[in-house]
């Protein structure tokens, strides 16, 4: 194979597994030689071999195949004034790469041939990633920020709106007022974007604080390289030299242990040199699987912050302003009225699908020359509204009504008939009519065994009081509207 021809084949691989990955993984790669099916490719250390082998053979083997080559297995090999071992062949596509056991790295003077690897790409980690996986372990560099991830650029609503006051409070510097700050949420939530903020408000304020903002895979890999390159007393040095000290999905060192515990010890270190200290989780400390009690501890004795799932107004909020934003690169674009409502009804788990529509909206719109009004709308993101699709539940309605009315579910499917519990039970009996597909027989069986007759009036009840009571109007409203948040 030909250096152009790998070049090209480097290219198809960029788009495969995207600039985070290529960068860190496949352009170090040295393309040297086919024999007797074998594509030899020389690798600057056995770890990244090792990572290589596990985690890309199979699609290099396959685009190798695509380009007319004939190769049955690849070979990675360590330079030779390398004095890493070799790293071995791989002929299959690989099983997912298995965790080590952190007692191999008990002893950072051991040659370790195969490390603990980095975790999987997620979201928020893309622009940690190149920067600290190929910087030198004698130097700390904060990941690149993203310039949109700011303050200004924050939607604020009632599901977020403690988050953001905690990461304004922080980021305005002064006395370390709650140690650590630790922001958990789902995936699309804003996590990301706070941390984000946070480092580019104190790294205005206060140019010569020394920030640093990485991922917890980026300090599980520093960690393993320093003790490859048995330079753990550089590592620690390093780590505690910060001012502040910032972590981005933390729940991704939970079971390596050798990990956790530098963890544990660099943020005793910073905390007991008052230092600020930020983390993001995808739960709670205390929900994480595998993560030591001690560690748990540590995140749980800060103020510890939860960023709900967005409602339809903070996600008409973030329409609208990312409309603003699209309208700068497409001005001639018109929205008709309703596609934006339309969108926060529809598309209500993340946050980034939201944003990911919209601009995709723009740009066919934009391509084929039409205002974006609903008929497109629903032409053009008619895969990801039925991907968005929520399936609600007769129980989660019946939880739901049990909660608002302040009253046991017990009582919403049991056999008393006071007024206090008929009433819900009839309203949690229209939304199981309005909200799923579920028949009357099987609602009145999820209703303690009820009739369907008994269905069928109370939610002809609920249709003739909703006209009549502005009450029960009320709250069947506030109801259906946050089921479908």
């Amino acid at each position: 194979m030909t250096e152009e021809k790998w070049g090209q084949l480097r290219t198809r691989l960029l788009k495969t597994v995207g600039q985070n990955n290529f960068t860190t993984w496949i352009e170090p790669l040295e393309f040297n030689s086919v024999d007797d099916g074998v594509a030899v490719f020389h690798v600057p250390t056995n770890f990244m071999g090792n990572y290589v082998s596990q985690n890309f053979s199979d699609l290099i083997l396959h685009e190798l195949t695509l380009s007319g080559e004939s190769v049955q297995r690849l070979a990675f090999r360590v330079a030779a004034n390398s004095p890493a071992r070799p790293v071995r062949q791989v002929e299959q596509p690989a099983e997912p790469f298995a965790e080590m056991q952190d007692s191999g790295f008990a002893e950072a003077g051991r040659d370790y041939g195969t490390q603990e690897p980095v975790a999987a790409a997620h979201a928020g980690s893309s622009l940690s990633s190149k920067a600290t996986a190929s910087a030198p372990l004698d130097s700390l560099q904060t990941a690149p920020l993203d310039p949109r991830f700011t303050f200004d650029n924050f939607v604020v609503g009632k599901p977020n709106e403690l988050a953001h006051a905690a990461a304004r409070r922080v980021a305005e510097g002064g006395p370390v007022t709650f140690n650590p700050l630790v922001l958990y949420g789902g995936v699309g939530l804003g996590k990301t974007h706070l941390m984000h903020a946070i480092a580019w408000e104190i790294s205005a304020q206060n140019p010569n604080l020394n920030v640093l903002y990485l991922s917890a895979e980026q300090f599980m890999y520093r960690f393993v390289q320093a003790l490859r390159e048995r330079k753990m007393m550089d590592f620690k040095h390093l780590f505690r030299s910060v001012d502040v000290l910032m972590v981005d999905d933390v729940q991704f060192i939970a079971g390596k242990d050798s990990t956790q515990e530098e963890f544990f010890h660099t943020f005793n270190a910073l905390v007991d040199q008052n230092k600020q200290i930020i983390i993001s989780a995808d739960r709670a400390p205390g929900e994480i699987k595998d993560l030591e009690d001690r560690v748990k501890s540590r995140l749980q004795c800060g103020l510890v912050v939860d960023l709900h799932p967005t409602d339809y107004e903070l996600r008409l909020g973030i329409l609208q302003t990312k409309v603003q934003l699209q309208q700068k690169t497409y001005p001639d674009l018109e929205i008709a009225d309703g596609v934006l409502e339309f969108l926060a009804h529809r598309i209500s788990t993340n946050v980034r699908v939201l944003e990911g529509a919209l601009t995709r909206l723009f740009a066919f719109a934009s391509l084929v020359g039409r205002e974006i009004d609903m008929d497109l709308t629903q032409d053009c993101l008619a895969d990801v509204l039925r991907a968005s699709e929520r399936k609600i539940t007769v129980e989660e309605i019946q939880r739901k009504v049990s909660e608002y009315y302040n009253i046991r579910m017990s009582d919403i499917i049991g056999p008393k008939r006071l007024r206090s519990y008929a009433r819900p039970r009839q309203v949690a009996m229209y939304l199981c009519k309005k909200l799923t597909s579920r028949s009357l027989p099987e609602i009145g069986r999820r209703f303690g065994g009820r009739d369907h007759t008994t269905v069928m009036h109370g939610v002809r009840r609920i249709e003739e009081l909703k006209s009549t009571d502005g009450q029960i109007a009320e709250d069947v409203e506030m109801l259906r509207r946050s089921l479908e948040s």
